[in-house]
């Protein structure tokens, strides 16, 4: 069984060193850890630090493309790296390394797909109690969306096996927390979540300028994650409103017409009501051809999950003759492993 830890960075030389101090470097059931960082365009130098460090193997982006592509470019070079599973931590060391270990354990045993580790949001000091309350909130909604029983939605604390990153993809640019879980629980995937801590505040979130920005970018994520999988429903409900709506004033015009025929005087209620129900037959369509979209997307994903893990069969065989795997530096740092450890000792 092998983990490798992910570690997407933009500008993080300072906070680096604590976070790679503070990883695991045995864990049970683990025959060998091995860390990636994913150096997000970073202009201080992250990438020099991160090969004083040991760091086993960096992807490096030539300018900033966000944390979302960050995140998937990661779990792409770990199925290629022959990963069987993915840890993903945050590069301001939020998270406490002595915790990996029981996210990463239901993977490895088998009960899981993909872990999400719960901050016990209500109980971090620095979050106020909007944040707070928003956490609750969002999180309660993406629940019922993604069909999952995951408390902290936004923990970008997770662990995953190969199955899971093979299938998952990020369509946004802003994260990857929300548009995954809701992928993952409309394909089927076995999601949990356990309790985790969190260290102190080193900095604050470069991600988003403001809870309104943060509360817009990631309603428009949710919404049309949602749709993706679900536009039958999500556009069916819109339908079935204007229908409503229309045949209401409908009815409302006929009623005071049949009273005065004469003297109805209630044309505009005819006008919106026929503009509604025609509006609603079209919203109607747009849900049946977006279901149509959503089986071909099915589809796809499947042809995706395949063809990643045929890309990562080929770079086992690289791996065997020696070869470098694309885009990916690999430092020649010796992989943590409690094997070697034992045989030493």
């Amino acid at each position: 069984m092998k983990v490798i830890i992910q570690i997407p960075c933009l500008n993080e030389r300072e906070h680096l060193p604590a976070t790679f101090a503070d990883l695991p470097r045995t864990i049970p059931g683990v025959d060998a850890i091995e860390v990636l960082i994913i150096d997000d365009g970073s202009t201080d130098g992250t990438s020099e630090v991160a090969r004083e460090l040991g760091v086993h193997h960096i992807v490096r982006f030539p300018r900033n493309r966000g944390l979302a592509a960050a995140y998937s470019a990661g779990l792409e070079a770990c199925l290629r790296l022959g990963a069987d599973a993915i840890v993903n931590t945050d590069a301001d060391n939020q998270y406490r390394g002595d915790d990996i270990a029981q996210l990463v354990a239901p993977v490895v045993a088998g009960r899981a797909d993909l872990i999400v580790g719960d901050r016990q949001t209500d109980k971090i000091a620095h979050f106020s109690s909007l944040k707070k309350f928003l956490q609750r909130f969002g999180s309660r909604v993406v629940r019922r969306l993604s069909g999952t029983n995951v408390t902290d939605t936004t923990s970008g604390f997770r662990a995953l096996n190969k199955r899971a990153a093979a299938r998952l993809f990020v369509h946004n640019r802003f994260t990857y927390t929300l548009e995954t879980l809701i992928q993952a629980g409309q394909s089927g995937l076995l999601v949990d979540n356990v309790t985790v801590r969190t260290n102190p505040m080193t900095r604050k979130s470069r991600l988003f300028r403001s809870i309104p920005d943060y509360l817009r970018r990631n309603g428009l994520v949710i919404l049309r994650s949602y749709a993706m999988y679900q536009p039958l429903r999500s556009f069916g409900y819109l339908a079935a409103l204007l229908f409503t709506l229309g045949s209401g004033l409908g009815l409302r015009f006929l009623y005071y017409y049949l009273d005065n025929p004469q003297q109805s005087g209630h044309v505009q209620s005819l006008l919106v009501g026929v503009g509604a129900v025609v509006l609603s037959f079209l919203v109607a369509l747009m849900a049946l051809l977006g279901e149509l979209l959503a089986a071909n997307r099915r589809l796809l994903e499947d042809t995706l999950a395949r063809t990643r893990g045929l890309d990562a069969a080929a770079c086992s065989q690289a791996r065997a003759r020696g070869e470098a795997i694309p885009g990916v530096e690999s430092t020649g740092a010796a992989s943590w492993s409690a094997n070697k450890e034992e045989a030493g000792a």
